[in-house]
Order: C-alpha cells, then structure tokens, then sequence
C-alpha cells in the first residue's frame, strides 16, 4: 500500500489508482479539506479491479464494437463490466443503454452523455440505477443538497443514483435513503460518502458500497397528488373511475 496525493474519481478509480505520479489540484471551498488531499490507495485492488474490467471487456469486444462505436472508451467499460452483472441491455439506442428489472434495480440506464460531477471527487457522471423509494416531499430539498446526482420522481415514487460505478450508487441511494427517513443529516451523509470513498480507493469497502440497505419495494410507492378537474379525453376506467358510457 502506498499513499498518493491524487484527484479521486467517483467510478474511473482504478485508472487514477495506478499512476505513479502525484497529481496536485486546487483547494477546495473554505472549511472542506480540497481535492489535493493525501489519499491511501490499495494498489494490488485497484490492479484487481482494473483487471476485471478488463476481462468484461474483452468478454464483450464482439457486442461493444456492434452497438456502442463512437462512445466514450470510460463509458464502454462501464457498459461491459454492467453486461458482466447483468447481461446485455433490453433496449440499445444511440444515446443510452437500458436494462429493466436487473438485480435489485428497478431499472438500468447507460447514458452517452457524460456529466461532469465534483462531489465528492471530480468523475464523469454515466451509469443511472433506480429503486422503487417514496421520498417524504419536505425531504427534497435536503436530498438535492445532499447530491446533485441522486433524482426523487414524486409522481412515479422512484429513487436513481448516477455516477459511473454501480459501487457508488450503491452508496448515495443508502445514504440517500437515510437522509429521507431522518437517519442523517446532509451533512453527515456527505462526510460519510467522501469518507467510504476515500476507504474503498485503501482497499477497504464500506457496508453501503457492497449493495442496497434499503429495500426497493415491490409495489408502487408513487404518488398521484390531487385533481383539479376531470379529465374529458381520459375514459373513466383510466382515471380510477367507473367505466364510461359506449
């Protein structure tokens, strides 16, 4: 084990993990300890890792070259070691991948599109997983300001993590869920996801990065909220009502 100044990254960790340079970076905002700080990184894990990844890849070269040319090389490790977990997606367009009830996700979606994301290290935002979680609505506020990347859907009653390693996610729906059920304050739940980062780059993974803590109920959990008025292009049954006249 060796000690790196380096610039963490939420899911592209392993590449980071093994350079051999020091990486300076800027401060952080007063009161936070910057991405410049000294972080412990488990080499052999981080070259385990890195090779898996690449036995994904070569695993699915063939379907890779096929569906995703022109995507972002990162992105397409993410895709491989996914199809490893998963198998391949149900649906391949040009701009996502999508996978249904996959594991204990509702749903998996690959976006192209990569999102730059600095908490609680600069990475690449790509790989979206959801769960069925009823967010209480006075609880919105503070899951935003707990993680960008972490969407409530108050009408569907879905909770989603996007990062660009299902490890991560992982970690900010637990947390998320303990932020929206009290367990946590924002602050607390964002000391926590720096820390259990910072431990997994040491080779020592928290309880919340090895899978979800909070159950992803089976039944819907959306809600409706309330009608202003009927609607007259909409058949009753539709609407939860009696059926409408022939």
């Amino acid at each position: 084990m060796k000690r790196f100044k380096l610039l963490l990254t939420c899911g592209a960790l392993v590449s980071s993990a093994l350079t051999s340079a020091a990486i300076a970076a800027p401060q952080g905002k007063a009161g936070q300890s910057g991405a410049g700080a000294e972080v412990e990184v488990d080499q052999a894990k981080m070259k385990e890792m890195k090779m898996k990844t690449q036995q994904a890849m070569q695993k699915s070269k063939a379907w890779l070259d096929k569906n995703m040319q022109g995507w972002p090389e990162k992105t397409k490790e993410v895709a491989a070691t996914t199809i490893a977990a998963y198998g391949p997606p149900q649906a391949v367009g040009p701009e996502l991948l999508a996978w249904g009830k996959s594991g204990p996700w509702k749903r998996i979606i690959l976006h192209r599109e990569e999102v730059m994301h600095d908490f609680p290290m600069p990475h690449k935002d790509v790989l979206q997983q959801f769960i069925n979680f009823k967010v209480p609505v006075e609880k919105f506020d503070e899951l935003a300001k707990y993680d960008g990347s972490v969407v409530a859907e108050r009408t569907a009653g879905v909770l989603s993590a996007r990062c660009d390693k299902e490890e991560a996610n992982f970690l900010a729906i637990n947390l998320a869920a303990d932020v929206a059920e009290g367990r946590k304050s924002v602050d607390e739940a964002r000391d926590y996801y720096a820390k259990a980062i910072k431990g997994m780059l040491a080779g020592k993974m928290d309880p919340y990065l090895q899978g979800l803590k909070v159950e992803s109920k089976t039944a819907e959990v959306g809600d409706k909220d309330e009608a202003r008025f009927a609607n007259p292009m909409m058949p009753k049954t539709a609407m939860g009502g009696k059926p409408a006249n022939p």
